[in-house]
């Protein structure tokens, strides 16, 4: 509760105007760290200056970090779509699962409206499910013949992350960066994920790559000659 008391006094303070304002992330979810900021979606009309429809900005504010996402109602709109047509909608996720310091009837019609699209879940079609399957398959194939130590940790890094977007898509689940990434990922069935990333963990390379081709395999198959990007 002290941080949505803190966030109703910095939208006071810089977003007085805002219809909509909703924190998310870690703090919403009452699993802040020692490193966390305040993530906050910001909706209004003439919030921002010269006409701007959307920006993200880092406020400090009282001794805590703000990580701002402001939009006017059609910037909103656009930058959402923007995000589903990527697979990784975060703003729409902040705004249908986060905790509201403003809100009202305006509020609850977005989240009616995008509620909706997040259990539709991303729509990819078999050119870009190819696309990621050739990729994946071109990088696998480095990964087997790399001999550098190096090199072979940043394939398998890539490798993993490029095969957990996959297995995600194919199930009909959002994507995610970053740390947001093995979160989706607890999604899926925990054993399908283990054998993925438990020898990427103990960096068992070639286990790793056996795990991706089943992932591979499960998806349709490796993609390489014939394909057109």
């Amino acid at each position: 509760m002290e941080y949505i008391d803190l966030a109703e006094r910095f939208v006071a303070a810089h977003f007085p105007n805002a219809s909509i304002a909703v924190v998310g992330g870690s703090t919403a979810r009452g699993e802040r760290t020692r490193t966390s900021d305040v993530d906050l979606l910001v909706i209004g009309d003439a919030i921002l200056p010269d006409g701007q429809i959307g920006a993200a900005l880092t406020v400090d504010f009282e001794g805590e970090v703000f990580e701002v996402f402001a939009y006017s109602p059609m910037g909103f709109t656009e930058w959402a779509e923007r995000s589903v047509a990527q697979h990784r909608p975060v703003i729409v996720h902040m705004l249908v699962e986060g905790v509201p310091v403003r809100g009202g009837d305006d509020l609850d019609d977005m989240r009616r409206r995008w509620s909706k699209t997040l259990d539709a879940g991303p729509e990819a079609d078999e050119h870009e499910l190819g696309f990621r399957r050739y990729v994946i398959t071109d990088v696998l194939d480095d990964l087997r013949d790399a001999s550098d130590p190096l090199e072979r940790k940043v394939l398998a890094a890539t490798v993993f992350e490029r095969t957990a977007e996959l297995m995600l898509l194919t199930a009909g689940k959002w994507i995610g960066t970053g740390k947001y990434l093995p979160r989706r990922l607890r999604a899926l069935p925990s054993e399908r994920v283990d054998a993925l990333a438990e020898p990427y963990l103990r960096g068992d390379h070639d286990a790793l790559a056996d795990a991706v081709e089943h992932e591979l395999l499960s998806a349709g198959g490796r993609v390489q000659v014939g394909f057109v990007r």
